[in-house]
């Protein structure tokens, strides 16, 4: 392996570190709240599978689609936490 390989390697590491914090920082003032997201706007993968992206609800307020929202309004938006959605 070359320098410029090991050097690029170890660049890119150091940076994927930092865009990672940012990240953990947020979850920590937001939870997953399923059955609340429009469609095409839910954040990740579906509860059942079927799908494996953010964006791809097929409609809106899906038990099985979930987003992101600030911690503790889960309820009060009418959602459920990922057990309860998976009890169904």
């Amino acid at each position: 392996m070359n320098t410029n390989h090991i050097v690029s390697a170890a660049l890119a590491s150091v940076l994927a570190m930092g865009l990672t914090a940012p990240v953990a920082a947020q979850d920590k003032a937001k939870e997953k709240c399923y059955g609340v997201a429009e469609a095409g706007k839910n954040d990740c993968a579906s509860l059942s599978g079927s799908h494996s992206c953010a964006g791809q609800a097929k409609v809106d307020k899906s038990a099985d689609d979930w987003k992101y929202v600030p911690k503790g309004t889960c309820k009060d938006l009418g959602g459920k936490t990922a057990e309860e959605a998976k009890k169904k």
